[in-house]
């Protein structure tokens, strides 16, 4: 029994959720976003949003959580949005932005500049003795992790000085160095 997939989805107002043809789509003030659910059977009962299994199977019960969890992220992210940000940290390390493309300064030979999707917002963060945060934000969950694993991806914090690109809040896990 699943204890996630059986808990309905408050809908909040200015919130629209459409069923058609196993296609639930999310309108609000943020956007719009339509996810197919083929393996559930979704139902919009008076304000709620319940996700129901057809069967007990392996296969049922498996996703029975994971397409309640993604109809909860649509809808809120249509109604309030998502967001990460992510801290440079390193001597040098620069982030800014012209519209949406991100211009990086991380140490290589030459600045990345990447073309950021135009559903994602970007802002740029630089304070005199702090270090640059990146801040994207969107009404899509999936895209807007995407969008800050690929970034991320470009220099990983590496355990030792903790130099490179995280997230703000994570804890990275430190090494010793040769004098251990």
């Amino acid at each position: 029994m699943s204890r996630i997939g059986n808990n309905p989805i408050t809908v909040p107002d200015g919130v629209t959720v459409e069923v058609k043809d196993a296609v639930v789509t999310v309108k609000g003030k943020l956007g719009e976003l339509s996810q197919d659910f083929s393996e559930v059977d979704v139902k919009v009962e008076d304000g709620s949003v319940v996700v129901e299994r057809p069967s007990d199977s392996k296969e049922h019960k498996a996703k029975h959580g994971l397409y309640r969890a993604l109809v909860a992220n649509m809808i809120k992210g249509v109604s309030q949005g998502w967001t990460k940000q992510l801290e440079l940290v390193g001597v040098g390390y620069r982030a800014s932005n012209q519209g949406q493309k991100l211009d990086l300064a991380l140490g290589f030979s030459h600045n990345i500049v990447m073309d950021i999707a135009p559903e994602v917002q970007i802002e740029t963060i630089s304070e005199k003795g702090k270090n640059p945060i990146v801040k994207l934000t969107s009404h899509d969950k999936q895209l807007v992790g995407q969008v800050a694993a690929k970034i991320r991806g470009f220099r990983k914090p590496e355990p030792y000085k903790g130099k490179g690109i995280k997230f703000v809040g994570e804890q990275l896990r430190r090494k010793a160095g040769k004098s251990a």
